[in-house]
């Protein structure tokens, strides 16, 4: 069998040791999930692009799959045999409401800038229905998958596919945001920030839930008796 060497820092290294994880299997399970998501990719590369091509994409969010059937549609009504990644881009512009955007706005770059920038690109002449994902959008969904995996996340999301688009570097997506001064560095570093302002938001929001809760049962006990009392006071009346 095949051996790979993985290389982990000192600090990690020491970490794994004193916790005594099964490196070989965690990596083994983790390579076998990350080539699963970018087969799904190149499966949709190399097949008419509908729906069902998307079937083997159980790890894309909803919002993503919504941004890419929107590519999909934008690039046929440009006349576009294939999508490209300015199509993703515009795709996720379309969708209007994925954290994505959100991090664009807290890195100063208005959604409505980006839009305008790749509206000014040429376009393309009477291709018919576009019907396949051209390479370098394919390129930029497989980066995709891999910033999410970085990132230790199992699922993959529009701030993902704002990455993706970063990473790929003959995009004319990537280019946009590049020429708008979003750098693939400072951008993953807006994505965890963002991440975890949310992630502290529900925690913030099930804690208020839970003490609504209480409060409510603590009322409804203090004035159980009452209730009682003025039911038997009705049942004599």
């Amino acid at each position: 069998m095949p051996k790979l060497n993985v290389y982990l820092s000192d600090e990690l290294a020491e970490a794994v040791k004193d916790t005594g994880l099964p490196v070989s299997a965690v990596c083994q399970r983790v390579l076998e999930q990350s080539v699963k998501r970018v087969n799904a990719i190149r499966a949709i590369v190399l097949t008419d692009v509908d729906d069902d091509s998307m079937a083997g994409m159980t790890q894309f969010t909803e919002r993503a799959k919504d941004v890419l059937r929107r590519a999909i549609a934008g690039a046929g009504e440009r006349g576009a045999a294939e999508v490209g990644t300015r199509d993703l881009l515009l795709g996720m512009l379309d969708e209007g409401a994925n954290l994505a955007l959100q991090v664009l706005r807290s890195i100063d770059v208005d959604p409505v800038v980006v839009r305008r920038e790749v509206t000014r690109l040429e376009q393309a002449g009477e291709g018919g229905p576009a019907r396949r994902i051209g390479a370098t959008a394919a390129n930029a969904l497989e980066l995709t998958v891999i910033e999410a995996i970085s990132l230790g996340h199992n699922y993959v999301g529009c701030e993902h596919l704002l990455l993706g688009l970063l990473a790929e570097p003959d995009g004319a997506g990537g280019e946009v945001l590049r020429g708008l001064g979003v750098d693939l560095r400072g951008a993953r570093q807006a994505v965890g920030a963002a991440l975890a302002g949310y992630q502290h938001l529900m925690a913030k929001q099930s804690g208020m839930a839970q003490i609504a809760t209480f409060v409510t049962d603590a009322v409804g006990k203090a004035l159980k008796p009452v209730y009682e009392r003025l039911d038997r006071l009705e049942a004599r009346g």
